[in-house]
């Protein structure tokens, strides 16, 4: 199955929650008004993309349409899907160039965070990498046994220390290791639940802090793991994680499972973050790499 047809399969649900109204639309379309106009933004929202970011989509393709003569439904189709993609961050891939790279995983329990680490562990290997996780989520004593499954189902190392330890020892053990055995990315699961935010801010920049001593001249991915069936949930999610870290690229899960697909175009608009990755599926191989002007065309095909 190709990359397009994998975002259409992906996005089926979005699709079947839009289609009436967007067929609607589109069937009857002869030209550009307000009234179709409103229909088409009544649409967006209802796929999650956000109040204002269908308006200033709705006010782009307005104009456009009217300065390039749009009149057909192929056309507007297009547009469309142009304008959204241009909102959204442009995606240039995970920077893993030293060795070794560091990937710090962020996300609340249930995102599917230990379960995208070993994706992307498991993709890695793949590329001929040596991948080693650091089992960073210590509050969780479940975590760190998932990720030992992955860890010996990929063929990455793993370093792991007792419940309740520190995760910037975890962190720290994990690097030393790396060094020693020659990895080529270390990847690092952290907690995703802390009492507080300020607690969640301290312990990520400790390990921020950790990482950035032992490394100082490696590339270093800062993900966010967000679950698309959450809806609005997940902008708050990112909002609240982006303040406590500088996030380099969201990992948008469950995108299959969805009726509102669109929140990924507006998470990654309002926060200014490129969606990197999106899952539409249980295994490895439905971890795919996003691009936006495919992601946003199959949301419109």
């Amino acid at each position: 199955m190709g990359l397009f047809e994998k975002f259409k399969q992906g996005l089926k649900k979005t699709k079947e929650n839009t289609g009436s109204a967007l067929n609607s639309i589109f069937a009857t379309f002869r030209h550009v008004d307000e009234d179709m106009l409103d229909e088409l933004e009544e649409a967006l929202i209802a796929a999650d993309i956000g109040a204002m970011l269908a308006c200033e989509t709705v006010d782009e393709v307005r104009k456009q349409a009217k300065l390039n003569k749009i009149n057909s439904r192929e056309e507007l189709s297009a547009l469309m899907s142009s304008v959204l993609a241009e909102k959204m961050t442009a995606n240039d891939g995970l920077k893993l160039t030293t060795k070794p790279s560091v990937i710090i995983v962020l996300g609340v329990n249930g995102v599917g965070k230990t379960t995208t680490i070993g994706k992307i562990g498991t993709r890695l290997t793949r590329e001929g990498k040596k991948v080693l996780f650091a089992a960073g989520d210590t509050f969780r004593a479940a975590a760190a046994e998932q990720l030992s499954i992955w860890a010996d189902r990929c063929g990455a190392g793993i370093v792991r220390h007792a419940e309740g330890a520190d995760p910037s020892a975890v962190i720290f053990d994990a690097i030393s290791a790396a060094k020693a055995r020659g990895c080529d990315v270390v990847i690092c699961d952290t907690a995703g639940r802390l009492h507080n935010k300020q607690n969640l801010m301290n312990e990520l920049s400790k390990m921020a802090r950790v990482v950035r001593r032992e490394l100082p001249d490696a590339d270093v991915e800062t993900l966010l793991v967000l679950d698309a069936t959450t809806g609005q949930n997940a902008l708050v999610q990112a909002e609240a994680f982006n303040a406590a870290a500088e996030l380099t690229g969201l990992v948008i899960t469950k995108l299959d499972g969805t009726a509102k697909g669109g929140i990924a175009i507006n998470i990654s608009s309002k926060l200014n973050v490129p969606v990197k990755l999106i899952g539409v599926g249980e295994t490895a191989e439905d971890l795919i790499d996003f691009v936006p002007e495919e992601f946003t065309k199959a949301f419109f095909e």
